[in-house]
């Protein structure tokens, strides 16, 4: 009898050992064959706790301190905003906000105590770039846009969801200095080509500015950029590890196959404001887009002389936008020194360079593009306060395909597909659900900056004024912006 129950419970034990075999299988297959979460596609066992950690979490932080808006580069509060608007699963949260007003830069918008009524709201409207300047001016629709992200940087799957997510959304895509690719062009969305120290793309064989290609690639993008600098690392130039480098992007780059790319910290052929207004006016009379530039901030000057070389040679020498990028800016490789201690952050950059193109009354005439870590809509609602015309954001679009900021852009070995090259982390990234991600996350970011401007009593986006936002200093105490950085008046 002994025996036979000895039997018995060993016959339950295999059979219930088979049945936790048999989930742990499902989940496994489940897991690799399923569209939506990169990380499970990639890790289907180690992938499984990161989802029940993150969903958890927020129960254990009643009991272990962590607080949700501490982490960097970017806290969990902003990257759970950007994954749900992604999701289109909404914005909605419980009992009470953890961002803390009191906090010094915290800034917090003027509602209106009788907010725009829906019937009176407006959408909205597009701005015409390089209109009366350029022949072939570019119509943008959406606030927020895709920074610069170059494929070599990025993955072929991620520059192909980003182009067709931005033709859903009606966004354009910046190319980052690497080059058009063809997968930049699958979606037949608005491109902005962008022009790097090393004229990626846009070169000929001796890696000098390339006219002939110019005028081929006017046929297939909205507008030039040229790149002077960008927040992450100014003062050095585009930096791509050889083991990112294949034979197909050598061949768009026009250099070896894994060997490290590093482009010339400036452009040889721009040695100041006369020579790059020169250069701006040659590349749109060339190619009859819209031609702006991109830079850094460290001080006054170079906006100063930008203008004044502007207003002496004639307007029609002037960039048709201006990028600003904060210090705080992203990059796939940069180094740390740079990185932390160089370049002025956006929140002071972009309100003293839209004061300089007032005075010099080029404001009307320069489109004004922010970036730097502008990935949700209040910051996008700040930046329309302080005078942008526009908003870029990359790692705001890296979130919505799936990035968890695993800090690896530079290894290959970005464990959603993102930023790697290896074919097998790569079929993480499933393009055909990650684009709609991409459409979500910038038709959300649009909508709700209008909502923000719809409570601060205006009835479309492009009325924001910085009398519409405070911004907290110190003991809690928050000023008007305007009074922070009170309108210039117009010199010329």
């Amino acid at each position: 009898m002994f025996q036979a129950a000895n039997v018995l419970i060993h016959s339950i034990a295999t059979i219930l050992g088979l049945i936790v075999v048999g989930i742990i299988i499902f989940w496994f297959i489940q897991d690799i064959t399923q569209k939506k979460h990169s990380v499970l596609r990639n890790y289907p066992v180690v992938g499984r706790l990161r989802y029940i950690f993150e969903e958890q979490g927020k129960y254990f932080r009643q009991y272990f301190y962590t607080n949700d808006r501490d982490e960097m580069p970017f806290n969990r509060a902003t990257r759970n905003w950007v994954y749900r608007h992604a999701k289109d699963v909404g914005g909605l949260i419980g009992f009470g906000s953890t961002n803390n007003l009191n906090e010094p830069g915290t800034f917090i918008f003027v509602n209106a105590p009788f907010p725009i009524l829906e019937e009176n709201q407006l959408p909205t409207p597009p701005l015409h770039i390089g209109e009366g300047y350029a022949k072939h001016p570019f119509i943008a629709k959406s606030i927020v846009n895709i920074s610069g992200m170059s494929y070599g940087a990025i993955s072929k799957p991620a520059v192909r969801a980003l182009s067709l997510g931005a033709f859903e959304a009606g966004c354009w895509l910046n190319t980052g200095e690497g080059g058009l690719s063809p997968y930049h062009m699958e979606g037949k969305c608005d491109i902005i080509m962008q022009i790097g120290t090393a004229k990626y793309g846009i070169r000929d064989e001796y890696g000098n500015f390339s006219k002939q290609r110019a005028t081929e690639l006017a046929e297939l993008v909205k507008a030039f950029e040229i790149k002077l600098s960008q927040g992450a690392k100014p003062g050095k130039g585009g930096l791509l590890p050889g083991s990112k480098i294949t034979e197909e992007i050598s061949r768009i780059r026009g250099i070896p196959a894994f060997h490290d790319s590093v482009s010339p910290n400036r452009h040889k052929d721009i040695d100041n404001i006369d020579e790059l207004l020169e250069q701006i006016n040659r590349i749109r009379e060339l190619t009859g887009r819209p031609v702006g530039i991109k830079t850094a901030i460290g001080g006054w000057h170079f906006i100063n002389e930008l203008c004044d070389g502007i207003i002496n040679k004639g307007l029609h020498y002037a960039p048709d936008f201006i990028t600003i990028d904060g210090g705080e800016g992203g990059s796939g490789a940069a180094p740390q020194t740079l990185m932390d201690y160089v370049s002025l952050p956006i929140t002071e950059a972009l309100p003293r360079v839209v004061d300089a193109l007032i005075e010099a009354n080029l404001k009307e005439r320069i489109c004004v593009i922010a970036a730097g870590k502008l990935v949700t809509a209040a910051h996008g609602a700040w930046a329309l306060c302080a005078g942008a015309d526009f908003v870029n954001t990359a790692r705001g679009f890296m979130f919505s395909l799936g990035c968890i900021q695993a800090l690896r852009c530079h290894e290959n070995t970005c464990p959603t597909g993102v930023t790697t090259h290896d074919p097998r982390l790569q079929k993480g990234l499933v393009v055909e659900e990650k684009y709609v991600r991409v459409a979500n996350y910038a038709r959300n970011y649009n909508k709700e900056v209008t909502m923000i401007a719809h409570s601060c009593g205006l009835r479309q986006a492009r009325e924001f004024g910085r009398e519409h936002v405070r911004i907290v200093e110190a003991a809690g105490k928050s000023t008007a912006m305007n009074t922070l950085y009170p309108y210039p008046k117009i010199k010329h």
